[in-house]
């Protein structure tokens, strides 16, 4: 299934990052090995750092839209919070493990959310939309990038505030022999050379749309400082 060839090669992006190898033993889709490789992002980030001149509160008070990706400076990546674990039925499987957390919930859906960083050579500079579909070819060549579709997720963190979006990019599976009906939603930023990625799969479309609307409700993308 398309999407789960998506997650795997995620997963191995994450486990060569100390080699500069690719070991996908899922696609025969293998980039070339001498081509430099994006890079996973560790446990835990840097300390963020401040612009000279970059008003991050203003970009956080805002949608960010996919055309909108130049507004964020090059330097910290962006990150997510969570607390899909407080609502009923999910529980966290693992956190903060090479930059990802993954989450289970009783009636068989699985999430994950996962941040990667030095992505600079699947950047078109400037252009976040052919970034991201840059990224989807990237972990599964047999994409097609045409058949993406926008979605959205919460972008910053303030509650107090009004809640604003991230726009993001989406693949979307249906149920096949052997498979599960799966959501991919991811986005790469230019800017900051840095992506996000969440994936839910679940035991059937219904289960599906109930998971998605818990993750868009709880995964907050939060801009860098």
């Amino acid at each position: 299934m398309v999407v789960e060839n998506v997650r795997r090669r995620l997963l191995a992006l994450g486990a060569v990052a100390t080699t500069g190898l690719l070991m996908a033993g899922c696609s025969v889709n293998v980039p070339d090995p001498a081509a430099p490789k994006p890079s996973p992002a560790g446990s835990t980030l840097s300390t963020p750092t401040i612009t000279p001149g970059h008003d991050a509160a203003a970009v956080a008070a805002k949608d960010l839209p996919l055309a909108a990706g130049g507004t964020l400076v090059p330097g910290e990546p962006v990150t997510y919070a969570s607390r899909l674990e407080e609502v009923p039925g999910w529980s966290v499987v693992h956190a903060g493990l090479q930059g990802e957390n993954r989450y289970a919930k009783a009636d068989g859906c699985v999430a994950l959310a996962r941040i990667t960083v030095n992505q600079g050579p699947l950047v078109v500079p400037g252009d976040d939309v052919a970034s991201t579909k840059a990224l989807f070819q990237y972990l599964d060549a047999g994409i097609d990038p045409e058949k993406l579709k926008a979605a959205t997720l919460r972008w910053g963190q303030d509650s107090e505030k009004p809640q604003r979006s991230v726009e993001l990019l989406a693949l979307e599976s249906a149920s096949t022999a052997g498979g599960k009906p799966a959501s991919v939603m991811a986005r790469l930023f230019s800017g900051t050379a840095s992506s996000v990625y969440v994936s839910i799969a679940c035991p059937d479309a219904t289960a599906l749309a109930k998971a998605k609307a818990d993750v868009q409700a709880q995964v907050v993308i939060v801009p860098p400082s």
